[in-house]
């Protein structure tokens, strides 16, 4: 005998594929909700790592800014000291100068001249005086450039003037105040 089934299958068929396709779908759904929440979370994680990195980076910068201004200030400092010892150093070198300028001075001068003014700027001097003639102005010029703290002389006028009755020669003269030692000196003579 032939059976029939006058149930209708088709449509429990269609309604458990139907059930089917929402499951799937709301599997994939969740599945794809997870999958953004990973995405997310991962991504706010390395933001947060890098912002720490950031911050870390910025405090170590602030600190090598507050190395940097502290070397600047020792650099200046170190800079200023050492302008300071050469400035002590030149005093200490020079202190000398005046008295071998003057102790040559009275060596160098011949008999007959008169110095009426020195004038010293650095190493450069500058005289004016009298003297009884010519010759004795180029006795100077020469005494002076035989000297070993005195050197380049240059004539810069030489002029007759009458000084109490008397004909004099005035003169004005530049030369240059040497550094050297005294050793050196007895040496250059």
């Amino acid at each position: 005998m032939i059976r029939i089934n006058l149930l209708p299958h088709r449509a429990e068929a269609k309604k458990a594929r139907r059930e089917q396709f929402y499951m799937l779908c709301g599997l994939v759904a969740v599945l794809g909700a997870l999958v953004v929440f990973a995405v997310y979370t991962l991504i706010g994680s390395a933001i947060s790592n890098q912002d720490s990195r950031n911050d870390f980076l910025k405090q170590e910068i602030a600190v090598l800014n507050k190395q940097l201004e502290q070397i600047k200030r020792l650099k200046e400092q170190t800079q200023a000291l050492l302008a300071r010892k050469q400035i002590i150093e030149n005093l200490q070198r020079d202190r000398g100068e005046t008295v071998y300028l003057l102790s040559e001075l009275v060596k160098q001068v011949p008999e007959g001249v008169y110095l009426k003014s020195l004038k010293q700027d650095g190493l450069r001097i500058n005289i004016t005086g009298y003297a009884q003639s010519n010759a004795r102005v180029s006795a100077l010029m020469r005494n002076l450039e035989a000297s070993p703290w005195l050197e380049s002389p240059q004539l810069i006028e030489t002029k007759a003037a009458v000084l109490n009755g008397r004909r004099i020669n005035e003169f004005g003269m530049n030369f240059v105040l040497t550094r050297a030692k005294p050793e050196e000196g007895a040496k250059k003579q």
